[in-house]
């Protein structure tokens, strides 16, 4: 873990400080993304952890990119190659630099009041958890070509008797979008772009990923502490994500978790409420960024 900032009042880090946490958040990030570069290299995919890197199109470099968030000074720094970073301006001192939050918050005003309006109206709700990670099963409903390789690990006619058993309860517009055209009449609710700050909810594993996005979109405000914490959770959802859906993943190391038992849900509903936990934290934590410095969550 990098060294945690200070989060009260005015702050402003030395020199030794600040570089401190530069170069520890980039050892964190690079560990996080090692394997992933390394395939890379080599061409070669991994249907499980390289999916963060291509569904959210956002490279390495911008995990391994250290901000220290708004309302911090960085002593020390005006001579550095940050001084020609966009969003940084000159601080207190004549050789210190800070975000220039105001800058980005007027420029990206639209953008910030969206993201705020998702989190805070996802944070609100109580966690839904009995959609039992179906949706990965309603991308192949009665479809025979399917958005991943690895074979399905009961066959098409069992998994399609899967969806047929159960109600599709998915709230998350970017998973539904993917639904065949005979699995989305089946769900509950039909989301939309314009829906999601009504429907989204903190027990959803996509809402619970879509936390990296909105780090990300929220470029130097957010410290390089919470964009990683982020993104470690969007991976370790992943991980369930992949193996609750209907694909055999046993070439890669992965055992299933069987939603189709009482079993599989039990164990599903089980890491999925530990993830609303984590989720949970971590918006708390962006809608303090969101506010900003000086204000009552900030």
């Amino acid at each position: 873990m990098s060294a945690a900032l200070p989060t009260a009042g005015p702050v402003v880090l030395t020199g030794p400080e600040w570089r401190s946490c530069e170069e520890a958040h980039a050892a964190r990030a690079d560990e996080l993304t090692r394997m992933h570069r390394v395939r890379s290299a080599r061409g070669e995919r991994h249907p499980v952890e390289d999916f963060l890197f291509t569904y959210y199109s956002y490279k390495p470099a911008v995990l391994r990119r250290w901000h220290p968030g708004d309302g911090v000074e960085l002593a020390d720094a005006s001579d550095t190659p940050r001084a020609a970073w966009r969003w940084y301006a000159a601080g207190s001192e004549p050789s210190s630099l800070v975000v220039d939050g105001a800058t980005y918050r007027a420029e990206r005003a639209a953008l910030i009041e969206n993201i705020g309006r998702i989190v805070r109206a996802t944070a609100a709700r109580p966690g839904g958890f009995g959609c039992f990670g179906l949706h990965e099963w309603a991308m192949v409903y009665r479809q025979p070509e399917h958005r991943h390789a690895a074979p399905l690990r009961l066959g098409q006619t069992a998994t399609d008797a899967v969806v047929e058993a159960h109600e599709l309860r998915c709230t998350h517009f970017d998973a539904f979008r993917f639904f065949t055209r005979d699995a989305a009449p089946r769900n509950r609710e039909t989301p939309t772009r314009d829906r999601q700050a009504a429907l989204e909810q903190p027990g959803c594993l996509h809402a619970g990923m879509d936390l990296y996005k909105w780090a990300v979109k929220l470029g130097p405000l957010v410290p390089g502490e919470l964009l990683l914490d982020t993104f470690e959770l969007a991976r370790d959802v992943r991980t369930l994500d992949m193996q609750a859906s209907p694909y055999d993943l046993a070439e890669w190391g992965y055992a299933p978790v069987a939603i189709e038992s009482a079993e599989g849900k039990a164990e599903y509903v089980r890491r999925q409420r530990g993830f609303t936990e984590r989720s949970q934290t971590l918006r708390r934590r962006l809608m303090a960024v969101i506010d900003g410095p000086g204000s009552p969550s900030g």
